[in-house]
């Protein structure tokens, strides 16, 4: 487990510090208020051994590296994924957002300065739970409204990391939150994901352009390398002569994930390792699961037991709405209006097979 005393720092007046939640069967997950991310995440495996299944650093430093650190472990926002050309209209207005994609001219994750890159306040912390909640004022990033966003994490005795998203604005603005752990079934420092087997409960996925931006479309999975519906090992497929892949450079992807009604709280996905035996399952209530499989990690980040992480080595489940919303009205509307509550609910539960 990562030295609180190390997470220890003061940051533009603000405290940052580091939090574990545990639960009755032994698993132990560490947080801190820099982006709030979970820095380590402590499963059994079919031995009963403990490891820590998410990518991330021992210090804060490592987070405090660069502008993102790959957004290691943290929530985003305030609109997860990509807007083309850093642009959205609403009620007659545009806003131009802060670019962070230059070669691009994109904006991704929030911006320059998101969520993932700042102090949030701990609200509350009951041992097994912890609350914390960020202002983001009118303007910030170029998007309008002052919204503030409340995260709970939950550890519970059925070893599950339940993430509870709200949110409220007083001018109508866009949103899209969402978490960005890189897990590792095998144990973080592990060099790759690639023999997991994935199943995504998804018929349709959303199709990327050259700037691996949605394209306002969603196409069938069916006889394709996107098809999830049963599972298959990450790497089968991967670097199969398919545009979409070639497009991402691996999986890169919203998948449309399978609902009776809007809003259900229902199972997104499934991830399995055979040599550990651990068994991940993940529940939302959000209409998509962006599919990262790590194809910008680049040995540059050094992890938690010293060893770099390469390419594909961690992978990315992020249950979030569909990338480039507020310029597709054909997707689900990320419109958050004053008066409306916004809510979340995404889990990710951990058992052994």
């Amino acid at each position: 487990m990562p030295n609180r005393k190390n997470f220890q720092k003061e940051l533009n007046g603000k405290q940052l510090d580091l939090f574990t939640l545990k639960n009755a069967k032994g698993a132990e997950a560490t947080v801190t208020n820099y982006g709030a991310a979970v820095v380590s995440l402590l499963v059994a495996d079919k031995n009963n051994k403990m490891d820590d299944v998410v990518l991330g650093f021992d210090t804060i430093d490592g987070y405090l590296q660069d502008e993102n650190a790959a957004y290691m472990g943290c929530i985003v926002g305030r609109y997860a994924n990509r807007i083309t050309d850093a642009k959205f209209k609403l009620d007659g207005k545009e806003y131009q957002l802060s670019i962070n994609l230059p070669d691009l001219q994109a904006i991704l994750h929030g911006g320059k300065s998101n969520f993932s890159n700042r102090v949030w306040d701990v609200k509350k912390n009951t041992g097994n739970a912890i609350e914390m909640e960020i202002f983001s004022s009118d303007g910030d990033q170029g998007f309008p409204g002052n919204l503030t966003l409340n995260v709970v994490y939950t550890l519970t005795d059925e070893n599950e990391l339940m993430i509870d998203y709200r949110a409220s604005t007083d001018k109508a603005t866009h949103v899209n939150f969402t978490h960005h752990s890189y897990f590792n079934l095998a144990g973080e420092g592990n060099p790759t994901i690639l023999n997991d087997e994935l199943m995504i409960n998804a018929d349709r996925f959303a199709p990327v352009n050259e700037k691996i931006i949605a394209n306002g479309k969603t196409e069938p999975v069916k006889d394709t390398p996107m098809d999830f519906k049963t599972p298959h090992a990450i790497g089968e497929r991967i670097d199969a002569d398919f545009p979409q892949i070639k497009l991402g450079g691996g999986y890169d992807h919203t998948w449309v994930i399978n609902k009776k009604v809007e809003n259900e709280y229902s199972l997104a996905a499934t991830l399995y390792n055979k040599e550990s035996g651990r068994f991940m399952e993940v529940f939302t209530t959000e209409p998509g699961m962006q599919f990262y499989t790590g194809n910008f990690l680049d040995g540059k980040y050094i992890g938690k037991k010293g060893k770099p992480y390469p390419k594909r080595s961690g992978l990315c489940l992020e249950t979030q709405h569909f990338p480039d919303s507020p310029n597709h009205p054909q997707y689900p509307s990320t419109l958050l209006k004053p008066g409306e509550l916004y809510e979340q609910k995404t889990t990710y539960k951990f058992s052994v097979r």
